[in-house]
């Protein structure tokens, strides 16, 4: 049927093309891959950086900016002693401790150690230099407090420096760990499907490549200050560029070798192959890429970076598995199948490859016998399991609980409530009209969430001075005049210490109660601040959530009904989807809240969820639903879904095992953020491989019929001979 193999053609079409491409691959990934190791350059943490700018909090962080000549970030270290309360010895040794980090590089004007009424416990505030690595800065105190503290005193340094650096911590294994652990995963799945040794390297080169080359480009992009990098989209990234060019691949290899099977010439087999995979690799990408970029739309920076970030993979991956992956194998051909090498046998236009016999073949008689009551029964249990959605939690999480493994910072929090009110360390900055500071102070002390109020003034010596409804209280030996606060463009800034630890929902609540509050008593008063920080983050996250789900669904609709020139199949596909996303967020909930005992989730736990879930979820519709169409066409619909089925089950299950293996590696990193995100996507991938593609959306459509299709011109054929011809020529061939 086909030509002999290595005949006919040019030569740099067969060799030099070829290897071009290998080339330019090679050179985009030597120039990546050392930039791995730089992404924090890059890159910040800092959650203040990707807030809104017309947010209350966000203003307020520009103004308070002009009443100091720095912006450190606030650091707390809480002393306490093992034997209860302090005694003398053990406030000269924290005294000689406070000296010894004030000498430290990057630290600024420390306070002095401040006892706590039931003398157990001391507080020191310690503000770090910004500009510098946080990380190392907190570690250094650290160290120094460990150095010079006997060993009956324990310092923690918390605080916002404290839990930025155990964050960072946290996420410092996202380079070697995660990718060390994504790769083992997809090799040990890659040797199971294929049983061979040249195919998992070809693929996880691909894979590689592509990563590499998209970290060029990004890190550049970031570099030029388009947008900024932080510690979850850079794991998310590396994740699903992985297994999207896996999966990419596995379809490519799939298609190349069932054409191995029909033609000699390992060039045209390479020829057909690609044709066959590049419509549904960039349906599938683009599908994604669509679903990525509608989140630009979200208010946060951390957010709406995702978007263009996480499209450039998935762009590299299609191109890989399109043109490397291609490359590699038409240069190695059948050898690269060995030991389980295809054999061309001319005439049988690859028949052989649909096994009815075998497991696939086994589950689409399944599936064709009882259609009607598989799709019924299915619909009913991933109703139920949606039920459980209700009940997750995502309305946000303390910064404390961000990290899963031990936090100094988190601890140094629990001791420093323990002894002191809540939110030293982190207070609410209030911005008030000179006139109102009265009024304001009154409504501040007024409100049961704070404990003590300062304002700003150059001339006190900290810079703060306590105020009370009774006016600013000297500070100094008797006699002191009380300090005249710092007037900056008609405002003043006040500092409220909350009662609650600053990132807690009861503190949330007396932000909200304060703002609520100036509107009728200072409606030009300002609240910022930690707690209004992580505020704003969530009220934002929410919002966003409630916009994009929606357009992305109306994106991924209108993408479908091109592909499939069809109205009904792609409705049936997104609702099918949708179905799947609230099971895995039933189940998920269950787990959270019931067996890990989580504190709740962040809010864009579902939104970056549903994004994967959707846009993920779809791809393994679309490998079988393009199949199915393009065998629909030759052998009617009925016919058509069988053999669709039959003919990518293996390559589609192999895909969706890679890519929840994949975003399962993301729980190695140990951030609650994560943790949940990797094990809603690849449930959620995984109930889409295993049941939505297998067994619902098939069924469906065999029970549907060719209206499937409407108003293509497929619905409107007569496909009732076709569906004969193909039952009969399965027949011939010894298939069924």
């Amino acid at each position: 049927m086909g030509s002999r193999e290595g005949r006919g053609g040019r030569w740099w079409a067969r060799v030099l093309l070829p290897a071009l491409i290998i080339l330019t691959w090679l050179t985009m990934a030597g120039l990546g891959g050392p930039l791995f190791g730089r992404i924090e350059e890059v890159s910040s943490n800092d959650q203040n950086a990707y807030l809104p700018q017309d947010s209350e909090s966000a203003e307020v962080a520009g103004l308070v900016s002009d009443f100091y000549d720095s912006d450190d970030i606030p650091g707390v270290v809480v002393v306490v002693s093992d034997n209860g309360a302090l005694v003398d010895s053990d406030l000269d040794a924290i005294a000689s401790a406070t000296e010894a980090v004030a000498g430290l590089e990057g630290v600024g004007d420390i306070s002095p150690p401040i006892p706590s009424e039931d003398g157990e416990a001391v507080q020191i505030f310690v503000p770090l230099d910004s500009s510098g690595e946080i990380t190392e800065s907190v570690e250094q105190v650290r160290a120094t407090l460990a150095d010079e503290l006997p060993d009956s005193l324990t310092a923690f340094v918390t605080g916002p420096a404290g839990l930025t650096a155990d964050l960072s911590e946290a996420f410092g294994g996202i380079d070697g760990l995660l990718l060390g652990v994504a790769f083992l995963a997809v090799l040990l799945i890659l040797l199971v499907v294929y049983r061979s040794f040249v195919l998992p390297a070809a693929v996880l080169t691909t894979s590689l490549l592509a990563l590499s080359a998209s970290i060029l480009v990004i890190w550049n992009l970031a570099n030029w200050d388009i947008f900024l990098l932080n510690g979850q989209t850079q794991g998310i990234l590396f994740i699903l560029v992985i297994g999207a060019a896996t999966d990419y691949s596995l379809l490519y290899v799939s298609r190349y070798r069932e054409e191995l099977l029909q033609h000699e010439d390992k060039w045209v087999a390479t020829r057909k192959a690609w044709r066959g995979t590049i419509e549904p690799v960039l349906a599938s990408g683009g599908t994604v890429i669509a679903g990525l970029l509608c989140l630009l739309l979200s208010n946060l920076e951390s957010n709406s970076v995702l978007g263009p970030v996480a499209s450039v993979g998935i762009i590299f991956a299609m191109l890989s598995a399109l043109t490397l992956l291609p490359a590699m194998l038409g240069l190695a051909g059948r050898k690269a199948f060995w030991p389980r090498v295809p054999k061309f046998d001319e005439g049988s236009e690859g028949h052989e490859h649909i096994n009815f016999d075998g497991v696939w073949g086994r589950t689409v008689r399944f599936v064709e016998r009882r259609s009607r009551i598989i799709w019924i029964l299915t619909t009913v249990a991933l109703a139920i399991g949606a039920f459980g959605a209700f009940s997750l939690k995502a309305d946000g999480v303390a910064q404390t609980d961000f990290v899963l493994t031990a936090s100094e910072a988190r601890d140094g929090q629990e001791k420093l409530s323990e002894h002191f009110p809540a939110g030293s360390g982190s207070p609410a900055s209030v911005l008030v009209n000179e006139s109102d500071i009265d009024v304001v102070v009154a409504a501040l002390y007024e409100n049961d969430g704070i404990d003590s109020v300062t304002i700003f003034a150059s001339d006190a010596p900290s810079g703060q001075a306590p105020i009370t409804t009774d006016g600013i209280t000297a500070v100094g030996p008797p006699g002191t005049p009380a300090p005249e606060p710092t007037v900056v463009d008609g405002r003043v800034l006040l500092q409220a210490t909350l009662t609650d630890p600053a990132d807690s929902t009861d503190a949330f609540s007396t932000i909200e109660e304060l703002r609520e509050t100036m509107v009728d008593v200072a409606p030009d008063t300002l609240i910022g601040g930690t707690t209004a920080t992580n505020l704003d983050t969530i009220t934002t996250s929410i919002a966003d959530r409630n916009l994009i789900i929606p357009i992305i669904l109306v994106v991924i609709l209108l993408i479908l009904m091109m592909l499939l020139r069809a109205v009904v199949a792609p409705i049936l596909l997104i609702l099918t989807t949708i179905l799947s996303f609230g099971t895995a967020m039933g189940v998920a909930a269950v787990v959270f809240n019931n067996i890990l005992d989580f504190p709740g989730a962040d809010p864009s736990v579902p939104l970056y969820s549903f994004v994967f879930l959707v846009a993920l979820g779809i791809d393994y519709n679309i490998f079988l639903m393009t199949r199915v169409r393009e065998e629909t066409i030759k052998y009617g619909t009925h016919e058509g879904v069988v053999r669709g089925l039959a003919i990518t089950g293996t390559v589609i299950t192999s895909a969706g095992v890679v890519l929840a293996a994949t975003f399962a590696a993301l729980a190695v990193i140990p951030i609650l953020f994560l943790f949940q995100l990797a094990f809603i996507v690849a449930f959620g991938v995984l109930l889409d491989t295993f049941i939505v593609r297998t067994l619902l959306v098939p069924a469906l459509s065999l029970d549907i019929g060719k209206a499937i299709w409407w108003p293509s011109k497929l619905a409107k054929d007569d496909s009732s001979r076709a569906d004969a011809a193909g039952a009969e020529e399965r027949e011939l061939v010894g298939t069924r």
